[in-house]
């Protein structure tokens, strides 16, 4: 319905300034939602970047220290009792302590002879006095067996995997 003369149009309840301040409003929205979208994925394309090349330097050996065989030999009998009793437990095939005891030691250090991924298994060895799993631990090689419990290739680490010692028979 037409207003009639002298009186205003109430058919459009918002002023043309009003519509037209909506209409760049909701441009400026549509525009901030879309460098919002260009920004996160700019912001994921950087994440991943960088946990790549994180990755990439986790292969490296730690600074200063060199890809070399293990740092010398320690005799059965010199070992802690607690690594002895590991080691038995290791060549009888268990049970063993801890769930971890086992698993696959990635060699990421590269302290010990590189071998194929699975070659070395992991196993606690306990420390009296520690509320977990402390740092002592003792890394089996499958050897030509390609058993841990009979390959005669066993390190000993007393350091968390910082260094390592081939076990003496």
């Amino acid at each position: 319905m037409r207003p009639r003369d002298g009186e205003p149009d109430r058919s459009n309840p918002l002023p043309a300034t009003s519509v037209l301040a909506h209409a760049v409003a909701t441009d400026s929205a549509q525009a901030m939602n879309r460098s919002l979208r260009l920004l996160g994925r700019l912001l994921l394309i950087a994440a991943l970047a960088f946990g790549a090349s994180a990755c990439a330097r986790e292969e490296q050996p730690p600074a200063g220290r060199a890809a070399t065989a293990p740092s010398g030999e320690v005799a059965l009998d010199a070992l802690p009792r607690e690594a002895q009793q590991t080691l038995a437990l290791i060549r009888q095939g268990g049970p063993f302590p801890y769930r971890k005891d086992g698993s696959v030691f990635g060699n990421r250090e590269r302290l010990l002879p590189k071998q194929q991924r699975g070659y070395y298994t992991e196993y606690t060895v306990p420390t009296p006095g520690s509320r977990d799993r402390g740092a002592r631990r003792i890394v089996a090689g499958k050897g030509a067996t390609g058993d841990p419990a009979t390959g005669g290739e066993y390190y000993y680490s007393d350091d968390h995997y910082q260094s390592f010692r081939r076990i003496r028979p």
